[in-house]
């Protein structure tokens, strides 16, 4: 990746009194000026986890050198994910004795985004929080709109709240360290902003993958971009999900049952979102939403990108419970985010119970 200093690329997500920046960049993790202009509090809490604090912690605390910091490392990974992780940080607020006029910064990645929001959101009734995402996945999605949960062993991010930061400042320079492994889970994400919403997009990326899976910093600037921009406007018409928000969790009704029945981190999020695309797309065309050619444009660009198409075998009446205590149930119907063609989703419960259970043993069935 080219380290040379480039334009910060700038976007709001309109929410009125709620509305906040979006910075995009290489190099925004050391330039104090820019961390100054945007992180207000005198009083920082970092949350941050074992994997990215010898990376990034003393570059960012370096950079804030003129405010009262504290900090907190959590373990890395989604099974962390937790109320009693939760609870580490709301006891670090506290036994530093923090008020109201306190800031918490989220240093990594979706987990550690969820965590810190959450915390920010529940203490002391709520205090100014700060995304600065080091993952691809959580650059292009999970840092943005507001969304803070953690997960239960019922299902995931079943507990959480509404809590939008004051910016999100996405460095694309830390990218470079992030593992190959990670990098594509992220690019599921990437792939999803494309099939639910922009044709064009999804097209860009189809000639475009490599050179975001090779760190290019021009395609992946653009990329993350776009991603935040399809998800602010998304999000400015529907913040706290109601209605339209509800596309930006396509796959991810099938992908959380996997994460789920798998136990949290035996798959990455973008893993299983990838393969519960692939069950999504192919309910779509069982359904005739969907063509042949463009659920096999679906599974090619995955496959090319290294991703799961193929979900595990975790059996038809699991991956049905797991789903029925998904949060897009209501009355006892499972809405589901499926797509009439690329870049057009639709939500809907509207469907026949044999055609979602044909899908179910498509994705879910275990060999006899």
């Amino acid at each position: 990746m080219n380290k040379a200093q480039q334009a910060i690329e700038t976007l709001s997500i309109n929410l009125g009194e709620r509305s906040y920046p979006i910075l995009i960049g290489v190099g925004l993790l050391s330039d104090g000026r820019l961390l100054e202009q945007y992180i207000k509090t005198r009083k920082v809490m970092i949350v941050t986890n074992s994997v990215v604090a010898p990376l990034y912690l003393q570059k960012l605390k370096a950079v804030l050198s003129n405010k009262q910091l504290y900090e907190i490392i959590l373990p890395d990974g989604e099974h962390t994910k937790s109320m009693a992780t939760l609870n580490l940080v709301l006891d670090a607020l506290v036994a530093a004795r923090l008020n109201r006029d306190t800031g918490i910064i989220a240093l990594g990645g979706g987990v550690i985004g969820d965590m810190a929001g959450f915390a920010a959101a529940c203490y002391q009734r709520g205090v100014d929080y700060y995304q600065i995402p080091t993952t691809l996945l959580s650059q292009v999605d999970s840092s943005v709109g507001g969304k803070t949960a953690v997960n239960h062993p019922g299902g995931k991010n079943l507990i959480g709240a509404f809590y939008q930061p004051r910016c999100v400042l996405a460095d694309i320079e830390v990218l470079n360290t992030l593992p190959d492994r990670e990098l594509r889970a992220g690019f599921a994400e990437v792939i999803k902003y494309g099939l639910i919403r922009d044709a064009a997009f999804f097209a860009w990326l189809e000639q475009n993958a490599q050179r975001i899976l090779s760190r290019d910093a021009q395609a992946l600037t653009y990329a993350i971009r776009r991603c935040c921009e399809l998800k602010a406007e998304v999000v400015g018409i529907d913040e706290r999900e109601n209605g339209l928000r509800a596309i930006l969790n396509f796959g991810h009704t099938f992908g959380h049952a996997i994460e789920n029945a798998l136990g949290y981190g035996e798959w990455l999020h973008g893993e299983a979102v990838a393969a519960g695309m692939i069950l999504a797309a192919d309910m779509s065309m069982r359904l005739g939403y969907l063509s042949a050619t463009d659920y096999q444009r679906t599974v090619k660009i995955l496959t090319l990108s290294g991703l799961p198409v193929k979900a595990p075998p975790i059996g038809v009446e699991k991956a049905r419970d797991l789903m029925s205590m998904d949060k897009k149930v209501h009355a006892g119907q499972l809405r589901l985010v499926l797509l009439q063609g690329i870049g057009n989703a639709l939500i809907t419960d509207q469907y026949p119970a044999e055609t979602f259970t044909a899908t179910l043993q498509h994705g879910f069935a275990k060999s006899s």
